[in-house]
């Protein structure tokens, strides 16, 4: 079996060495001319880590990300709302990483150029078009110097992101992903370790949201924090027109005057927002889940099948599960048909139901209530929102997401014997 893999992000290069471990040849086919780390912090969720583990990555994540300790929500006064333990704190036999993207990436790409040998990563390759008759699909790339590269295989994965031309071919009139109105301007800045020095902190409501955490190990070794950092805010201009991209600067005028009073002691927001070097501004955007991801051979793969909301830090964590879940099943069905239906069957609903629980806030819901039920800030926390009511939040979206606790690790392995 030869696959062929269109994207190689997170999600693409992480199939492309799931597959290599269930002994299954991939090339992966990348539309940039040079893979580069770019991009700001991420999380990765235990359930993603186990998957990465269990391809040999823990000890290489380790080495740049930190294990992330505690997750803190707080209203716009800095006051705690909610406060709980993760990753191996937690009880999880995996940790809960914070890593820059692109030092991810890094990772996936140099063990994907270790392990599937030479000539199968190739970049400055854009899909423009494919075909397939039953038994093999055949793509055409094309070059940044407009040569055409031709490649068959027995299928097809799209991992090509929320700009997918695969997802356009199997569905031409979705039109453009859906904003809700807010933007997202993402950064990092090198500063004074806050709270644990491994806490992720989330503070405000849904129309103005500050997120930080800090993603390098060698930087907490010399006793400072890169924080990685996000502010959000819900804007007026309810007119998109610009394409999302990862790589637009951002402009401090925009946002940092809605963020000049939130000094909470122990977390001084609008000196974090100063520190940047640059900052990059995206639209806060999804699509709705599909019918379907599959026709014939070809499937959809991460934010090219479900894009979601960036609530929860569950989205790099999906494309992951992703991989590992369509790899398995093309290790172990009958037929590469069988395969792509049950992974479709397992995954699309699951997904489905992640899309549309971050479009109602996901875990972060507790926060709006706060800021609902106490806008200028509270006494008794507990006579604004009860633990259980927080509590029943974070327990069904863990279990929606995948990483409930006892579940996760109680769960079979993923990863294929190939002698077997």
């Amino acid at each position: 079996m030869k696959v062929l893999i269109v994207g190689g992000g997170i999600g693409g290069l992480t199939a492309a060495l799931s597959l290599h471990a269930a002994g299954i040849a991939a090339e992966v086919y990348e539309a940039v001319p040079e893979i580069r780390p770019l991009g700001v912090g991420i999380n990765l969720l235990p359930h993603a880590v186990r998957e990465l583990t269990e391809l040999g990555l823990q000890d290489r994540l380790a080495a740049t990300a930190i294990a992330t300790r505690e997750l803190i929500y707080a209203n716009r006064h800095g006051q705690e709302i909610w406060r709980e333990e993760r990753g191996l704190e937690a009880g999880y036999r995996w940790p809960q990483f914070s890593i820059h993207r692109g030092r991810l990436q890094a990772i996936l790409f140099a063990a994907a150029a270790e392990r599937l040998g030479p000539g199968r990563l190739h970049a400055d390759r854009r899909l423009v078009r494919f075909d397939q008759d039953g038994r093999a699909v055949r793509a055409v790339f094309r070059d940044a110097g407009g040569g055409e590269h031709v490649a068959a295989g027995d299928l097809m994965i799209a991992a090509d992101g929320i700009h997918s031309a695969v997802r356009a071919a199997f569905f031409p009139d979705e039109g453009p992903p859906k904003w809700n109105g807010r933007i997202l301007w993402r950064a990092t800045t090198e500063g004074e370790p806050f709270l644990s020095g491994r806490s992720m902190v989330m503070a405000g409501h849904e129309n103005q949201k500050f997120v930080c955490y800090p993603i390098c190990r060698e930087t907490a070794a010399r006793g400072r924090s890169l924080i990685n950092w996000i502010a959000e805010l819900r804007v007026d201009d309810r007119t998109l027109r610009r394409r999302e991209d990862w790589n637009r600067r951002g402009d401090l005028a925009d946002f940092l005057p809605r963020f000049e009073s939130w000094d909470f002691g122990w977390l001084k927001v609008p000196d974090v927002i100063r520190g940047a070097e640059a900052v990059y501004e995206f639209p806060m955007v999804d699509r709705d889940p599909l019918p379907a991801w599959t026709r014939g051979r070809v499937t959809l793969l991460g934010d090219a099948a479900h894009p979601m909301y960036p609530i929860g830090s569950n989205g790099a964590s999906q494309a992951i599960l992703d991989a590992r879940i369509l790899a398995f099943r093309l290790a172990t069905a009958p037929t590469i048909e069988a395969a792509l239906a049950a992974y479709e069957e397992e995954r699309r609903p699951a997904t489905a139901r992640i899309v549309l629980a971050n479009r109602a806030n996901g875990p972060e819901q507790v926060m709006q209530l706060v800021e609902t039920r106490a806008p200028q800030g509270f006494t008794d926390r507990d006579a604004v929102i009860s633990r259980e009511e927080m509590e029943a939040y974070a327990r069904d979206y863990k279990r929606i997401a995948g990483f409930d606790r006892d579940a996760l690790n109680s769960r079979p392995s993923l990863s294929v014997d190939r002698a077997g």
